[in-house]
């Protein structure tokens, strides 16, 4: 019973991700569907930004993550370098890319 709810939890809660961090990484070195690699901009664990106008990625929260992409394909967030990168993201891929994100290693916070 223990197991069922455990499992259940995350889907009840609305942070049921199915992320792969390995094609995550994949996404952050060569982009998809001809956009511009998170690398880029971002660092390839995302911890190391190019500029001061571009955020750390890496150990944010992967939910957190998915809907900033998300809101960026739909137009809700608006930048127009970002839009250009997500809008050819399927669902999957951003998912992939937070799940890659949200586990390296970041200055942003304590990790355990």
């Amino acid at each position: 019973m223990r197991a069922l709810l455990s499992g259940l939890l995350p889907v009840f809660c609305g942070m049921a991700f199915a992320g792969d961090p390995a094609k995550g990484k994949a996404i952050s070195e060569k982009g998809v569907a001809g956009a511009p690699p998170c690398a880029t901009c971002h660092g390839l664990d995302g911890s190391k930004p190019v500029g001061p106008e571009n955020p750390i990625l890496a150990g944010q929260y992967e939910d957190y993550l998915v809907r900033v992409l998300l809101d960026y394909k739909s137009g809700k967030r608006v930048n127009p370098v970002m839009k250009a990168i997500a809008d050819p993201m399927k669902r999957k891929d951003i998912e992939d890319a937070a799940a890659w994100f949200a586990r390296q290693k970041s200055t942003l916070h304590f990790q355990r």
